[in-house]
């Protein structure tokens, strides 16, 4: 995600809602995998759970968010995911706890 005037907060960096959304975004589509989505989108990874620790902030280049599997089960799933700067520095960790919706 490239740094730029819609996600900086007051301060000039960017803002914590930002880093958390980009976690979330790329733990649930490691999440969604492969599945097939149902009527209605039945199947989508619902986050139930969001633990998140902010370690750092940057003011311009581009955040990079990675995520991996901590437990992959049927009805609950956990990620852990890390946002770094372009220059891997740790930004934010995310852990998410998914349940596919019905």
């Amino acid at each position: 995600m490239k740094v730029g005037p819609g996600i900086l907060n007051p301060f000039g960096t960017v803002h914590a809602g930002a880093l958390i959304w980009l976690a979330d975004v790329a733990a649930t589509t490691l999440a969604l995998g492969d599945t097939r989505l149902g009527p209605g989108g039945a199947g989508f990874p619902l986050a139930i759970d969001l633990h998140a620790v902010l370690l750092g902030n940057l003011r311009e280049g581009e955040v990079i968010a990675e995520a991996r599997f901590v437990r992959q089960g049927k009805r609950v799933s956990v990620v852990r995911t890390r946002v770094t700067s372009d220059d891997g520095r740790l930004l934010l960790e995310l852990t998410s706890s998914h349940i596919p919706s019905t």
